[in-house]
């Protein structure tokens, strides 16, 4: 999946006040590639829907807490990710967060989904993971 260009809307769906679509480069894309880490668990959330729009397990595995993490990634053939609602974020404390979404996704067949699902963050030394999350 090519990378986004700089000034395009990131697939993440975030916007501005002006409810103006963010710019890749000004949004995810500064933590998929390596300049900033996610500053919070919806930062996180937001880029790993991006990583899963552009297929970068790389990031993905990245940002999956260790104790979680599974061994590889495949993604499906065809598959096109048709955008991301945050429904929910919480702080827990300091170090725990979860955010639940609705993720929709259409299948090579040509069927649609959704993955509804509230996750759950952990920061560890300054950088949130992914542990885990429940399918709502």
């Amino acid at each position: 999946m090519p990378t986004p260009g700089a000034q395009t809307p990131c697939p993440c769906g975030r916007v501005n006040p002006a409810k103006k679509g963010v710019a890749y480069a000004a949004c995810c894309g500064r933590w998929l590639d390596g300049a900033e880490v996610a500053p919070d668990a919806e930062s996180l959330m937001r880029s790993r829907y991006t990583a899963f729009v552009l297929q970068r397990q790389d990031y993905l595995l990245a940002t999956w807490h260790s104790s979680t993490r599974p061994a590889d990634l495949e993604f499906e053939a065809g598959a096109k990710w048709l955008g991301l609602q945050i429904k929910a974020r919480a702080l827990q404390d300091a170090a725990h967060a979860e955010v639940e979404f609705i993720a929709r996704q259409r299948h090579a067949g040509g069927s649609a989904s959704r993955l509804h699902e509230r996750s759950r963050f952990v920061c560890e030394q300054g950088r949130w993971y992914y542990l885990n999350g429940t399918l709502i």
